[in-house]
């Protein structure tokens, strides 16, 4: 057992332990956790855009092929929007499956 006149030096070195136990074994997972939901969710912010800037183009692409005119463009809005929704749905089906899996 240890003396009395050895306790604050105990006491200390038990804080530092803990200490950098604490730091060693909780901050420095959280900042490499950080870091990485920051990177996803740059991916995430940059698939989304090229998601939209792709639907705009396919949209465009469907219109300047029908002919010209109010009905056709509108029916290539509309054409556009069947096949961004079915894509949709593929993108949701296979997502959910890839799950199932894991």
């Amino acid at each position: 057992m240890a003396s009395p006149t050895e306790l604050p030096e105990l006491i200390k070195e038990f804080t530092d332990m803990s200490k950098e136990y604490l730091l060693q074994e909780t901050v420095e997972p959280a900042k490499e956790l950080g870091r990485y939901g920051g990177f996803v969710f740059a991916a995430a912010l940059c698939f989304a855009l090229g998601a939209v800037l792709l639907g705009i183009a396919g949209v465009r692409l469907i219109i300047d092929v029908l002919p010209e005119g109010p009905n056709w463009s509108a029916l290539g809005y509309l054409l556009a929007t069947v096949v961004l929704a079915i894509l949709s749905g593929l993108m949701i089906k296979l997502g959910s499956t890839d799950r199932k899996r894991n």
